[in-house]
């Protein structure tokens, strides 16, 4: 496991994230605690040492359950939670990127994982009806207070975040250093703004959903598996047409399909995906993505199968270079 510095910090994380989403078994499927405690010890064994989580995840049971297998060694790693979603759907205050709100869900955390400080707070989605200003100085609040070390955006238009960073900048508030999207080979929609914002910014970027949701994960080739979270009906042709193609190149390099999704995702700079596992197999077979290698036609037939497309302005621009620049265009 390599690592590299979250954000324009030195803040030092590992090259794959472990997302904890799956921690508990409340709402669905998830992992019982004892298989939990085998997949934190799996992924820092191998050198991870960034958990990732949020104050709804499982109804609370996630972190609850991570702060539980970090007592004793949660210094030695990069612990980050998320706020936004409600505490409590009867409260009209009970969510939302609000300080009220902000700071409730903070010390809920913080009890809920065992500690005095969060390494990274992430806003968790764009509340529409709090101005940005509000959640950025209760967020530099809650850094100067100590509680909270670093501060990430999760889910939110491009426009905002580089309006926070912006503002962050000259009234000397603590910036965004991360931003978390969803990013696989059936989701290329960051590419457009989110993904080069974040580059402008100097923003490391945790992908959530890199296998798309277990679509590219291989198990849906071959009919409705058990335990998923999907129907094989409800995944439309394109998807299962990418899958394929993740499959069939999984074949030709001998790795598995999970692995090549990753594998396609870490080849962005700058980005970090977020494992999602259930089972320590699952986790073990994830963190092979780490020494496998795409050969470049293996990169070309992936993202062809997905018929992306940046769209406008992009395209526009890139078209429209020459005319602009005439002869420095080249």
């Amino acid at each position: 496991m390599r690592y590299t510095t979250f954000g324009r910090t030195g803040l030092r994380v590992s090259e794959l994230v472990l997302g904890a989403m799956t921690f508990g078994e409340q709402g669905g499927v998830g992992a019982p605690i004892e298989e939990c405690r085998r997949i934190v010890d799996a992924y820092a064994e191998a050198g991870g040492n960034v958990v990732d989580t949020a104050i709804n995840y499982r109804g609370g049971a996630s972190e609850q359950i991570v702060g539980e297998l970090l007592a004793g060694r949660r210094d030695r790693f990069v612990l980050a939670t998320k706020y936004t979603v409600t505490r409590d759907s009867t409260d009209p205050n009970g969510g939302g990127n609000h300080r009220k709100n902000l700071r409730l869900s903070l010390e809920t955390s913080l009890r809920q994982l065992r500690t005095d400080h969060l390494d990274v707070y992430w806003v968790h989605i764009w509340d529409q009806h709090t101005p940005i200003e509000e959640t950025m100085r209760a967020l530099d609040d809650a850094v100067s207070s100590g509680k909270v070390l670093y501060v990430g955006i999760s889910d939110t238009p491009a426009w905002v975040v580089s309006r926070a960073n912006t503002l962050a900048e000259w009234r000397g508030w603590t910036p965004f250093a991360g931003l978390q999207v969803p990013y696989s080979l059936v989701n290329r929609d960051v590419e457009r703004e989110l993904l080069p914002m974040a580059t402008a910014y100097g923003l490391t970027v945790t992908a959530w959903g890199p296998l798309g949701g277990g679509v590219l994960s291989g198990k849906y080739g071959a009919g409705q598996p058990e335990r998923a979270r999907l129907q094989r009906d409800a995944i439309d042709a394109r998807d299962l047409a990418v899958a394929q193609a993740v499959q069939e190149v999984a074949g030709e390099l001998g790795a598995t399909p999970a692995q090549v999704a990753l594998a396609w995702v870490r080849r962005r700079n700058g980005v970090l995906p977020i494992l999602g596992a259930r089972t320590v197999g699952q986790l073990q077979d994830n963190l092979g993505c780490l020494d496998l290698t795409l050969p470049e036609e293996s990169v070309e037939r992936l993202e062809s199968a997905t018929g992306f497309e940046p769209g406008f302005p992009a395209d526009f621009i890139n078209q429209t270079t020459p005319w602009v620049l005439g002869a420095a265009a080249l």
